[in-house]
């Protein structure tokens, strides 16, 4: 049986010195420690929320009893469920496997094919049932990369799977706001909205809402882009998006309204788009944020997982590929290209007129040689 053992990617003590003003010797400690350790440094806050800016990450490594847990390392996620999924939310993944394959069994996607058995988990995009949901455990998706939480609905005891916010643990309660704001909560503010009051009551990690109802500056994942619709936007592990601007002004009371259809927002890959006030999102940010730090440590790991070897160009046949042929590592002088003959690099014009993807010597760049080399001389 392996034995786990935890360790950091980076030292404490290496930081330990560094706010000691002795950054040489932080450096110094660190370098041997890598070296010693076989550990790697990282930035914490790629792929996390801001939160983990400067803590170290604590990855899951195994003694190297075979050769295919030596390089093993995992992310510590011990309060997963153990047990199996609610089967009533599943089905099995029959009859789509087809490696990569289309309806006449041509291969459309490469590097696709095998893989474990799987059961499809049903997870609610939706959020518009409303009411207190209890969350009963935090289990593990083949599907994605994100965690997802088992939650049910106190009213009916109706269960749903949905995507599961970084630190939502079994016992907390979620809600969603999208059916609009409850009686309770708008008896409890006087009969009038308060943006403060009611961003401080509905704003919790878990809970979904429309955009327009989230302050500026929220962290938000499982994000819609129309009214009505599923979210669409940051739901992979560790992502979230955030609130960046609102169509609103400011009345005479200092109360803002909204007054446009859209809200500004900025996803994972920096670009800001621009959605309906009405669309879903839930507070937070996606879990299981130390995905990307996952070491499969061999290939079969890649092949349990529906993924096939990738082949270079360079060692094809000629008839395969366009880097291929030849004798020893050689591609024939040719531009890098795709295994269909489309350059693979940028610079090139892709209009078929006058073949100007075509590379052709003229007298008058074969002179500029001889000319330089009469100047030189």
């Amino acid at each position: 049986m392996l034995q786990p053992r935890l360790q950091p990617l980076v030292s404490r003590t290496a930081a330990l010195c560094q706010s000691a003003l002795l950054p040489s010797i932080a450096r110094g400690y660190a370098t041997r420690r890598n070296r010693d350790k076989k550990t790697e440094p990282n930035d914490a806050a790629a792929g996390s929320a801001k939160a983990a800016e400067g803590s170290s990450v604590l990855m899951r490594t195994y003694k190297p009893r075979t050769p295919g847990v030596r390089h093993l390392r995992r992310p510590i996620n011990d309060h997963l469920w153990k047990g199996r999924p609610f089967l009533p939310l599943t089905f099995p993944k029959k009859g789509h496997g087809k490696g990569g394959r289309n309806n006449t069994g041509v291969i459309t996607v490469r590097h696709r094919g095998g893989g474990a058995k799987r059961r499809i988990r049903t997870v609610d995009f939706d959020r518009m049932t409303p009411g207190p949901h209890l969350v009963e455990r935090i289990e593990y998706d083949p599907g994605r990369s994100a965690h997802i939480a088992l939650i049910t609905q106190e009213a009916t005891g109706r269960k749903s799977y949905i995507v599961a916010a970084d630190g939502m643990r079994a016992g907390d309660v979620v809600q969603s706001y999208r059916a609009g704001i409850p009686k309770d909560l708008l008896d409890s503010m006087g009969g009038v909205v308060d943006p403060g009051v009611l961003a401080a009551k509905t704003c919790w990690r878990g809970n979904c809402l429309p955009v327009h109802m989230i302050p500026l500056g929220t962290n938000i994942f499982n994000v819609g882009s129309r009214p009505g619709g599923p979210a669409v936007f940051c739901r992979s592990a560790g992502t979230y998006a955030v609130i960046v601007s609102k169509e609103e002004e400011t009345r005479e009371d200092g109360t803002k309204v909204m007054t446009g259809k859209f809200v500004n927002v900025r996803l994972q890959s920096g670009e800001i788009r621009k959605i309906s006030k009405d669309a879903c999102a839930t507070i937070g940010v996606a879990s299981n944020i130390h995905h990307q730090f996952r070491q499969l440590g061999k290939a079969g790991r890649s092949r349990w997982l529906n993924i096939r070897p990738t082949v270079r160009g360079l060692a094809m046949n000629a008839f395969e590929h366009p880097h291929g042929g030849g004798r020893g590592k050689s591609k024939g002088n040719r531009h890098p290209s795709s295994p269909w003959g489309k350059p693979a690099k940028s610079g090139y014009k892709t209009r078929r007129k006058h073949n100007v993807n075509k590379w052709v010597v003229t007298p008058r760049i074969r002179n500029m040689g001889k000319r330089r080399n009469k100047k030189s001389s």
